[in-house]
């Protein structure tokens, strides 16, 4: 049995593509309200206008770069009233930069992938979980990766970040135990967005290697996985989905047609 998303408030981080934008879309037709948060406002207020038009709903979108802590505690303190209480978080700003050799690796891609993947689900969870502790009442939903199960070469810092999401989300369902709040995370395998295309800095051509002759997910597939975790009955928890394409059967496993 599927509960009703209808009127609750739903915040999803990286929300302007991907598997952000499929989370928003597929929220707004269960009638949820959407604070929709990106670092590309132009993509983001679109974004949220077409939403609200289409489904009748409320949104409320803003530009903002988790990685920076006082940014994240200033956007959600001074949220617009109508929106005081937080009922889902979606924590799915992610990224991944570059696939090297960890003694080749780029310093600035470590640090932009824990800072991102690691700090800045930190910043908006510790931001947002106060007042669903309060309410005794809410549900997060980290965003991790197949990569936070099993390791592939040369995706050393990136895994490890996937790693961490893994081990917050277990912790933070033992910190939450007694509550009435709610942990899953969503582990995806191959999925064609963005992703590979901010991995290798725009190179469209590398990126396109990661997809070649195989079916991957879509980002809508990851976003019904999303909302089946979200409409479970409030005594039901899907602590953990790995979700991967049939075409995929591990991290270093894949099957590519002729």
């Amino acid at each position: 049995m599927s509960v009703s998303l209808k009127n609750l408030n739903v915040l999803i981080t990286g929300a302007s593509s991907g598997i952000g934008e499929a989370c928003a879309s597929a929220f707004a037709r269960e009638g949820a309200n959407l604070l929709l948060a990106a670092r590309r406002k132009e993509r983001i207020d679109r974004l949220a206008g077409s939403l609200e038009e289409a489904h009748s709903i409320m949104t409320h979108s803003f530009v903002l770069d988790v990685r920076n802590q006082q940014d994240v505690e200033k956007a959600v303190a001074s949220l617009p009233p109508a929106w005081d209480h937080i009922d889902i978080l979606v924590n799915n700003a992610g990224l991944s930069r570059g696939l090297t050799k960890l003694q080749d690796g780029e310093i600035r891609d470590w640090e932009e992938m824990i800072d991102t993947n690691v700090k800045g689900l930190l910043y908006v969870t510790r931001a947002v979980l106060p007042g669903m502790v309060r309410r005794n009442s809410g549900h997060v939903i980290n965003m991790g990766s197949i990569a936070g199960h099993e390791l592939y070469p040369n995706g050393n810092v990136y895994c490890a970040s996937k790693f961490a999401v893994a081990a917050i989300s277990k912790g933070l369902r033992m910190d939450l135990l007694g509550t009435n709040v709610r942990v899953s995370s969503v582990d995806p395998g191959l999925v064609e967005t963005e992703f590979s295309e901010v991995r290798f800095r725009g190179d469209t051509k590398r990126a396109a290697q990661t997809y070649l002759n195989l079916r991957p997910l879509k980002g809508e597939d990851v976003a019904e996985v999303v909302i089946f975790c979200a409409t479970r009955p409030p005594h039901v928890d899907i602590a953990q989905v790995i979700v991967m394409p049939t075409d995929q059967a591990s991290v270093n496993h894949v099957h590519r047609s002729a």
